[in-house]
């Protein structure tokens, strides 16, 4: 071995066993914070969580929602995996710069899938930094309008360059070895070097000496790189840009749906210690905790499950969560992405003292009460952190830096309304919604720390059991100078049927439905729309209560437990097994989260169901907007767009339906907004949100509103009460200040078809 070779191994033997160490500290230490969670079962169907992985993995599906970003990172994802045979070459260029990988080094596929892949990574990675350039929030005209607001720029540019400094270490030996070979034998450059051989030409003029000297020098600078990078990684644990690499293959297996879903639709279920809590077992759950204090929802970082912690640390920083969410849109406090790295800094920080006194380790104890450890493990998961509404950064303080005593500001949780866009936009699965619920429930039941306008929403429902506090008995009253009877489960008189197996569906009509003057509309239409098609359908009248979905998403689980197994317990009396639904927060909670509670039903929505009617037939609109008979519940238009409703469209998939609805409409032009389908911005309602005021920032139904209008359309479409409501003061807001036509409405789909259904 020459001199260079003797220096350049030690350099690269020395920074790899460095490296390595603490690659395995780090990996012990991450684990072992992984472990302070609570337990939770995502170990079952190992098989089809497999294929999931892989089908996200290679297929990119979750990635895809930015097409070139997705291609860039495909290609430079690949690359960073397969070109770690490069890395193995290089340690053996470094004793000897002729070595190739036995019985693959010089294999002419191996060779053209290295050159492809060093060429395409180079494109890729520079392809995701310019993108990160363009998007930076100093070259945006409002800088929290960048998806990348709030991320850590330094390691991201840290992480970009150390690829593209290894792909170009890559690109260069490639060539240098096509230059080396050429010296001594006659080599087929298209055969072994197809896209790199041209860099060798340029190394032609040198001595083979030099030539040596050469690839064990830039051999020895990828070795350097790679593992200054693992360093790196190894000693800043929360470097989520980093170790998602790692850790998104294991945040992907264990996603909450086997199948592949996105974890939306039904709320995960609220534990104590890994079990599921209902009203049956809550006491024995309770009698159970070894604490003093019970764990109902999450009061601090370690009551989150393991997959809640593995879901922060796996956050890459990319802010597509932040740039759907709509709270974020309108100024308000609450990022996805800034949440899931604060709880993520905050786990990291508080994991040495609670890991001490998990071990019983007195002196451990003091000695991270000595330390900022201490400082951190007082912290209070949600309060107040006094922060600035101009400075959204300051709602989040993991390390306790402002001395405000909380981690999150509690204004954070409330502004969002589980719309579901962070975690349908989230490359790597993580499931936001689950964990703001889950502190919201913490903050509900055990610290009674909620709007105010919440206690009257649940005094209604747990006096009432319904969000408007209105007698049962006015809950048939849409029905009143119907042309027809409307079947009532369980009534008296010439309308009444004995249970639901006496029709082929069961009318859910909500609440809304029920007793909202707009939403009433919709309930009359879908009605006499059925009524039309010869469908045989019932009500349950005074026998419907809420759902409980307002109760379960501002955190209040008892009280949606109190509503549902009422209901479950009801459909289960007169028979129900298809249910057809106006409301899309009825629909997701009756078909997604009852079967928690042992109710299993076919629902649809209505949209759904009279979508079908029209395929088969049974409903055929023929009358024109010009045309038709708009009195009454009904009401069309020449051009209309359609606003998805996220408990429908986002949290179920179902987008097709009302816009098939539409287009069947004779002489109807569809315009669609610019944010629709997955992408659909919310009306502002979920989560509970329609019962609380909106004081910061701009209001949603606003911002979606004005881009309803924006379209030009004559109606705004909806397929929800909620978004009826919402929309219907935003445009009205609208049409007063003047920037709305005055004959704009916002009508439901279901308004719309009878119009055309009934000729004038």
């Amino acid at each position: 071995m020459t001199p260079l070779q003797i220096v350049c191994a030690v350099i690269a033997l020395g920074i790899t066993a460095v490296g390595i160490a603490l690659m395995v500290r780090a990996v012990r230490r991450i684990l072992a914070t992984f472990r302070l969670g609570q337990p939770e079962n995502r170990g079952d169907h190992k098989g089809e969580r497999t294929r999931t992985l892989l089908r996200e993995f290679l297929g990119h599906t979750r990635m895809s929602r930015i097409r070139i970003v997705s291609a860039a990172h495909w290609v430079t994802m690949i690359a960073f995996g397969f070109l770690f045979f490069t890395l193995l070459t290089a340690f053996g260029q470094i004793f000897d710069p002729h070595f190739a990988i036995p019985l693959i080094g010089h294999f002419p596929v191996y060779e053209w899938i290295t050159d492809i892949l060093t060429i395409t990574g180079i494109v890729g990675i520079v392809v995701l930094m310019a993108v990160r350039r363009k998007n930076h929030p100093g070259r945006v005209p409002t800088e929290r309008r960048s998806r990348f607001f709030g991320s850590t720029f330094w390691q991201a540019y840290y992480v970009e360059l150390t690829i593209l400094g290894v792909m170009l270490c890559i690109l260069t030996l490639r060539g240098l070895e096509y230059a080396l070979q050429s010296k001594t034998e006659d080599v087929n450059a298209i055969l072994h070097y197809p896209l790199t051989f041209p860099v060798g030409e340029a190394f032609s003029g040198l001595s083979q000496t030099s030539l040596e000297q050469l690839i064990v020098v830039i051999a020895t600078i990828k070795i350097v790189i790679s593992f200054a990078w693992m360093i790196t990684i190894s000693l800043n644990t929360t470097m989520g840009v980093a170790w998602h690499r790692f850790l998104a293959f294991f945040n992907i297996f264990f996603k909450r749906h086997a199948d592949g879903r996105t974890s939306l639709g039904a709320l995960a279920p609220m534990q104590i210690d890994g079990k599921p809590v209902d009203f049956d077992n809550l006491d024995e759950l309770m009698d159970d905790e070894s604490e003093a204090e019970p764990k109902l929802g999450v009061g601090a970082v370690e009551q989150f499950t393991w997959k809640g912690l593995l879901d922060f640390s796996t956050c890459t920083e990319c802010g597509r969560c932040q740039s759907q969410c709509p709270a974020w849109n309108t100024e308000k406090p609450l990022s996805p992405k800034l949440l899931m790295m604060t709880l993520r800094d905050h786990a990291s920080a508080k994991a040495p003292y609670l890991q001490a006194a998990q071990a019983g380790s007195t002196v451990a104890v003091e000695e991270a009460q000595g330390s900022q450890t201490a400082q951190v493990a007082e912290l209070s998961l949600v309060g107040q952190t006094g922060y600035d509404i101009g400075s959204p950064l300051t709602a989040y303080d993991p390390l306790g830096v402002s001395g405000a005593g909380a981690v999150v500001d509690e204004d954070v949780l409330w502004s969002c309304t589980t719309c579901g866009a962070c975690v349908e936009q989230c490359p790597v699965d993580i499931e936001h919604v689950d964990h703001i619920v889950d502190m919201r429930r913490h903050q509900v039941l055990l610290e009674s720390a909620f709007p105010t306008e919440l206690g009257g929403l649940f005094k209604n429902l747990e006096n009432k059991q319904n969000p408007w506090g209105m007698s049962a008995r006015a809950r048939m009253d849409w029905a009143k100078d119907l042309p027809f009877d409307v079947k009532v489960i369980g009534g008296s008189g010439s309308n009444a049927v004995e249970s639901a197996t006496d029709v082929e569906w069961l009318f859910w009509v909500g609440c809304a439905g029920a007793y909202e003057d707009r939403a009433k509309k919709t309930t009359r239409a879908v009605a006499e729309l059925l009524h039309t098609a010869g469908v045989e359908f019932a009500v349950l009248g005074d026998g419907e209560t809420c759902t409980g979905d307002p109760a379960r998403r501002a955190g209040n689980e008892m009280l949606f437990q109190m509503l549902a197994q009422q209901n479950v317990e009801t459909l289960g009396e007169v028979g129900a097994t298809k249910i057809v639904v106006t409301c899309a927060h009825c629909f997701n909670t009756i078909k997604n989260e009852y079967p928690q509670l042992g109710g299993s039903y076919e629902v649809v929505h209505h949209t759904q169901l009279l979508n079908r009617l029209v395929r088969e037939k049974k409903l055929t609109p023929v009358a024109r907007p010009d045309e038709a008979d708009t009195s009454g519940a009904a009401s069309t238009a020449p051009s209309v767009t359609y606003h998805d409703p996220c408990y429908l469209g986002r949290h179920n998939g179902v987008y097709a339906p009302p816009r098939e609805l539409i287009g069947a409409l004779p002489g109807v032009e569809y315009r669609e907004m610019e944010r629709s389908g997955e992408t659909s911005f919310c009306c502002g309602a979920g989560g509970a949100r329609m019962w609380m005021e909106e004081k910061l920032g701009n209001r949603i139904n606003l911002d979606r509103t004005a881009e309803a209008v924006a379209t030009g359309a004559d109606r705004i479409a909806i397929g929800c009460p909620f978004c009826r409501v919402m929309l219907t003061d935003g445009l009205t807001a609208q049409q007063s200040d003047g920037q709305a036509r005055e004959d704009v409405e916002v009508v439901d789909v279901a308004n719309m078809l009878l119009a055309a259904v009934k000729r004038g």
